[in-house]
């Protein structure tokens, strides 16, 4: 009897001492929770206010430039008849609109001032004339002549031909109508030459009777 409570007790102990072992190996490892997930949140950029102007109506299109000038500056896009867009300002010289165009750089663009009417009015600016492009440079490109002369085919200087002058020219000449008008016709000839003949043989026929 004695002998069996020693063994169970042995068997609490035991099991307690497995139990605690477990609990501290449990709090030791990591804990991996779940990646939640991430996005970013949209969000809602609306185009500038102010001033609106819109292309005319009897105007089909118009392009925008990206300066105050047709020549100076490169064509970006157009404007629809009707169309509204946000002006940011006027050029110094009062003939140009800067208004919002999305798809170019800066998203701005220039219209003629003429074309357009002002839809929403408020203050335009005058802003500073942007810089205009630079043009593109043309390489400078070192040719050996050498190199050069032997693709270069001579040309030989050839004689001319000698003159030759031409057969005199014959002009035809026509005979004056007022000279003809004199002219016996070699009709009328003919029938008197005929007529004489014939009075002949009949005096010949006559004397023979």
């Amino acid at each position: 009897m004695l002998f069996t409570r020693k063994v169970r007790f042995f068997v609490f102990l035991l099991l307690m001492f497995l139990g605690m072992i477990l609990t501290f190996q449990s709090s030791l490892q990591p804990h991996v929770y779940a990646q939640q997930p991430t996005g970013s949140v949209p969000t809602v950029t609306g185009t500038p206010q102010g001033v609106v102007v819109a292309l005319y109506l009897d105007r089909p299109q118009e392009d925008v430039y990206s300066g105050p000038s047709s020549y100076l500056y490169p064509r970006i896009g157009v404007l629809l008849a009707g169309q509204e867009m946000p002006a940011y300002g006027i050029s110094e010289d009062e003939s140009w609109v800067q208004i919002y165009y999305p798809g170019v750089p800066d998203s701005v663009a220039w219209v003629y001032a003429a074309y357009v009417k002002i839809v929403k009015t408020g203050q335009l600016p005058k802003l500073d004339t942007p810089p205009t492009p630079t043009a593109a440079s043309t390489p400078i490109v070192d040719i050996n002549p050498t190199l050069v002369a032997a693709f270069i085919t001579p040309v030989i200087p050839t004689r001319l031909p000698t003159f030759t002058p031409p057969a005199p020219l014959i002009v035809a000449t026509f005979v004056d109508e007022a000279s003809a008008v004199n002219r016996v016709p070699l009709g009328l000839l003919i029938f008197g030459l005929g007529f004489v003949g014939a009075l002949g043989m009949l005096i010949s026929f006559l004397r023979g009777r």
